[in-house]
């Protein structure tokens, strides 16, 4: 665990996201690493869509908007208290944007959280972590905290 030098924190802005965020601000401040914040937004929905009494766009910008106020409010709270955290926020294909994270910042840990997610979650932050957990080229860090939506509905 000493060559974790750089710890990616993968999100969907949801109230399970912020249990991996607290892991990946513990797991930082032991091992001295860099803290980032990646926060995918999964684009392809948008694309072909014709819905004339709902604005599919204007909702995934309000959606867009709130996530980033939320993410802000997060990190600068820890930045407050001394721990840098980079905040990164792309759109696209998430396991695409993930991996080109990882390769970018030369990302030593991955932390994503392991929980079904709801269909709103799906539908709006994308697919789950198996792709993604195939492909990481480095150490990943599953954290699980089920969601008080999905214990209700089992």
């Amino acid at each position: 665990m000493e060559d974790i030098k750089r710890i990616l924190v993968v999100i969907r802005i949801t109230k399970c996201c912020h249990e991996a965020i607290h892991y990946g601000i513990s797991l930082s401040k032991k091992y001295g690493a860099e803290l980032s914040v990646l926060h995918t937004i999964d684009t392809f929905w948008l694309r072909g869509w014709n819905v004339p009494t709902i604005s599919v766009e204007e909702e995934y910008k309000k959606e867009l908007k709130r996530t980033e106020q939320e993410l802000d409010d997060m990190i600068n709270m820890e930045n407050k208290k001394g721990l840098v955290i980079k905040k990164l926020l792309k759109e696209g294909d998430p396991t695409e944007e993930i991996l080109k994270v990882i390769k970018e910042e030369n990302i030593d840990l991955v932390i994503l959280i392991a929980h079904g997610e709801s269909r709103f979650e799906h539908f709006f932050f994308g697919r789950s972590n198996e792709e993604i957990i195939r492909k990481i080229p480095c150490t990943v860090l599953l954290v699980k905290k089920e969601p008080e939506s999905l214990k209700e509905e089992q």
